[in-house]
């Protein structure tokens, strides 16, 4: 399911011409990019006219950062509720799996909100920076809490927590239904994961 269909996506949005927008923005971006992406792009996506977009953005780049808050919050969101193992390596299964479940599931949204971080302002770029530090947080406790009790041996934690978190992230670039089934895909990365960091 992309991600631009999902009914998670979007409900919190008023009035429904600004949902467009950000719907149309979503696949435009996906499939261009954010720098060849025009404002006529995304509006044309929406079914308005270009002067519309400003009724409810001030820029292209307003439209980015929305979408990157929106996804960042919903993949944080997902790994706190996977944190719910017995046990370090429980957890980490868990949270690899829904993470990377996710990224399959919502490929759409989430190669937006992973791969144009760059054309963000430096204020809104801080801001999504700051949510992408708590993911990874998230993921590195449990592998500290691994070392820990002798479960894991991880000698660099932060690197480690980049590799784990790099595998799932890469889902969005390359998936496609025909391809994978998102949970199934979940299980494989969980237990790659378990096996970068079993002792």
């Amino acid at each position: 399911m992309s991600a631009v269909t999902s009914p998670l996506v979007w409900e919190h949005v008023q009035p429904a011409a600004a949902r467009r927008l950000l719907t149309g923005a979503i696949d435009a971006f996906a499939e261009r990019g954010f720098q060849a992406t025009t404002t006529r792009d995304i509006a044309s996506r929406a079914g308005m006219s270009p002067a519309a977009l400003y009724v409810h953005y001030p820029s292209k780049e307003r439209l980015l950062f929305e979408i990157s808050l929106y996804g960042h919050r919903a993949a944080l969101d997902v790994l706190r509720a996977a944190d719910t193992g017995d046990s370090p390596r429980d957890r980490l299964a868990g949270m690899v799996s829904a993470f990377t479940t996710w990224h399959a599931e919502h490929h759409t949204i989430a190669r937006v909100v992973q791969y144009e971080l760059a054309a963000l302002t430096p204020e809104h770029l801080a801001e999504v920076a700051t949510i992408r530090r708590a993911i990874s947080t998230q993921i590195e406790q449990a592998l500290t809490d691994g070392v820990s009790d002798g479960s894991f041996a991880v000698e660099d934690l932060p690197g480690t927590t980049l590799a784990i978190l790099s595998l799932s992230i890469d889902v969005a670039r390359w998936y496609s239904p025909t391809r994978r089934d998102p949970a199934g895909l979940g299980v494989l990365y969980a237990d790659l994961a378990l096996r970068m960091v079993q002792s």
